[in-house]
């Protein structure tokens, strides 16, 4: 009989030493921690010549160099001269490749021109949202005071696995607030809302390569205005809620990305809270698949949209039904 060979299990013990630890420090040592507080606008973390650097910038940063390091990096292996790529540059790859089929699907002719657009902003949002799942994003940070009128955190002495007693971090009763490094970036609107007016900027910039002038028609339809009143009249009609339609896609873009993972740092903020040890790691997993969605999701609508602008709206066959 062969033997079997020995599974390595010293992954599973590192994790039982850590839930050890943390079980020691917050329910045996009762070592204070300050609640995370939940803040939308994005907070500043130092200045340059009197510009404000927020923790989302810095997330941004951070972020913009992964993309390029991953886009480097598979740049790198294929000028090797490798037939097929391997590791993570082959799971790139054939991501990628996966991503250019859908787009030959939906824009067709157009897909080598709208291909970079998707690829790009669906890496650069997924990157963004799973940055939340590394150790220290909005963990490590600043403690300072709160300006007046502005809400302060507290500290939190342990009083059994589930409650505490709030008291002032300092002892003059001071209220102190505690910014985080790095926050990120997709829960700041900010970010969604540029991405969401960029997406929408090159719909139009699609529409009018593809169709010229012809493709304001859409938006200011007044060709059969008088030959036929009445079905003139809804198409104008028609052409003013495409206009609605345009500036609703900026917010419905912005505001998805932006709720989704907010509520999901929010979320992880609150498990934490009460139950400081173990308990957020069940949520990672969800979070991994909302982020990956969310991505997804962001970059598919804005290929589908600058696809669908690259076509013409049918005025000529409406025409023809109406006749």
């Amino acid at each position: 009989m062969t033997e079997k060979p020995k599974q390595k299990v010293w992954g599973r013990w590192v994790v039982l030493a850590a839930i050890l630890v943390g079980i020691y420090l917050f329910y045996v040592a009762k070592i204070p921690y300050i609640m995370p507080g939940v803040f939308l606008p994005a907070e500043k973390v130092f200045e340059i010549a009197g510009f404000p650097i927020t923790n989302t910038l810095i997330a941004l940063f951070f972020v913009d160099l992964i993309v390029l390091a991953l886009a480097f990096g598979v740049k790198r292996a294929i000028a090797s001269g490798k037939n097929i790529l391997t590791g993570f540059s082959g799971a790139i790859e054939a991501l990628v490749d996966m991503l250019y089929s859908m787009t030959e699907g939906t824009a067709g002719k157009w897909a080598k021109a709208i291909f970079p657009w998707f690829v790009t902003i669906m890496l650069l949002v997924l990157v963004a949202n799973w940055m939340e799942m590394i150790p220290g994003i909005e963990t490590v940070g600043l403690i300072e005071p709160a300006p007046a009128g502005e809400h302060g955190e507290f500290t939190t002495t342990q009083i059994g696995p589930f409650t505490g007693i709030m008291k002032p971090l300092s002892e003059e009763g001071e209220l102190v607030k505690f910014v985080p490094y790095v926050r990120v970036v997709s829960t700041d609107l900010n970010f969604t809302l540029a991405i969401a007016l960029v997406v929408v900027v090159m719909i139009q910039v699609y529409g009018i390569r593809s169709q010229g002038l012809a493709y304001f028609s859409k938006f200011w339809n007044t060709g059969t205005m008088f030959t036929k009143p009445i079905f003139g009249v809804i198409d104008f009609g028609v052409g003013l809620l495409e206009i609605v339609s345009e500036f609703s896609k900026v917010l419905s873009f912005a505001f998805r990305l932006f709720g989704n993972i907010f509520a999901g740092s929010v979320l992880l903020f609150v498990i934490g809270s009460l139950v400081p040890v173990f308990a957020q790691s069940i949520f990672y997993l969800l979070e991994f698949f909302v982020g990956a969605i969310q991505a997804f999701v962001f970059g598919l609508l804005a290929t589908t949209f600058m696809a669908q602008a690259t076509q013409g709206h049918g005025g000529e066959h409406h025409e023809e039904a109406h006749a």
